[in-house]
């Protein structure tokens, strides 16, 4: 662990079963547009591994490929070379209806923008994921956010929430399925500092229960909470 992780407050981290599979590997993978002016290389042999309980922070300039990364580990794009490994098995063999059955299931996703319904509640907007699912959610949504401090905002609509509560919100919503990886596209992104780091000390308990946490960004803060930090520099990885 590193020394600014620890500063940070970070507790030391859950890890798996010794034979245990990662849950998320991407192996040698090369991901190629084809464009007007000819091929473009996205990511370059990039060999990653998402473990349990690690906080990785995923960091390079706009147009590095984080954001190609970042759909490849989420299962919603396909390697053009390489693959893509859930629990140490190939997903290029799955349908897409099972993408999504894996991804609800597996993967939670933050985004920088919240993406939360103006409409719902925040107890609504966690218990979304589970909308098509037979069991009742709402006790497990209430539990997270009041995990996350979010206790007495629970019928409270996006408008009423300050950004902070909103990425908190986002947050449980991403937890709600009780995933095996927690993929966060620019967690930091729209928020002050004192506030990223309020949602990345979150971001670090949710570590010590055994996920796998990959944050993709451009800011320096994540990488002081990060156990891991590595950089993507025209589509190659580099620890």
């Amino acid at each position: 662990m590193s020394g600014d992780r620890e500063a940070a407050g970070g507790a030391a981290h859950a890890t798996a079963p010794d034979g245990d599979p990662p849950p998320l590997r991407l192996d040698g993978v090369t991901k190629q547009y084809a464009g007007g002016g000819g091929t473009v290389t996205a990511l370059e042999d990039v060999s990653f591994t998402v473990e349990r309980g690690e906080v990785t922070a995923v960091m390079g300039p706009s147009g590095s490929g984080k954001s190609t990364m970042l759909n490849m580990l989420g299962l919603l794009d396909d390697p053009t070379t390489g693959s893509v490994e859930l629990l140490g098995e190939p997903v290029a063999g799955l349908s897409a209806a099972e993408r999504t059955d894996v991804r609800r299931e597996r993967v939670g996703f933050v985004f920088q923008d919240f993406h939360l319904i103006p409409t719902l509640s925040a107890v609504e907007n966690v218990r979304l994921p589970t909308r098509f699912l037979d069991a009742d959610y709402t006790d497990r949504a209430v539990d997270l956010l009041t995990r996350v401090g979010l206790g007495d905002r629970l019928r409270h609509t996006p408008d009423e929430l300050s950004g902070g509560q909103k990425q908190r919100v986002a947050i449980a919503r991403s937890l709600i399925n009780e995933p095996d990886v927690l993929l966060a596209d620019e967690p930091t992104g729209n928020l002050d500092r004192d506030t990223g780091e309020a949602v990345l000390g979150e971001i670090n308990t949710i570590a010590d229960g055994g996920v796998g946490v990959v944050a993709v960004t451009h800011d320096e803060l994540v990488g002081e909470y990060a156990d891991r930090t590595v950089e993507l520099i025209d589509g190659k990885l580099h620890d």
